[in-house]
């Protein structure tokens, strides 16, 4: 169940990412592991879009102190921090 709801989450985030940030780059691919902010997919102001949709589709608070690339910049440690988040 639980390699089942990651891959879900995996799927939201990356389809998130692609529809909002890579409009006009159908071409371009990234691998999950691939820094947002390096590849030049997110910048600093598209973090706050993340957090937001991580917030809202999740139902997780992101806290002012979490808001760093460990957690945030590329679609696994957003998996891992999701699901820690979630418990």
């Amino acid at each position: 169940m639980a390699t089942v709801e990651q891959e879900t989450i995996r799927k939201q985030l990356r389809d998130f990412i692609t529809e909002s940030f890579m409009v006009g780059l159908e071409d371009e691919t990234f691998e999950d592991s691939d820094s947002f902010m390096e590849k030049g997919i997110v910048d600093s102001t598209g973090i706050l879009e993340v957090t937001s949709f991580v917030e809202d589709t999740f139902g997780i608070g992101i806290e002012d102190e979490e808001m760093k690339p460990d957690n945030l910049d590329s679609v696994d440690n957003l998996v891992n921090f999701i699901r820690r988040k979630q418990g």
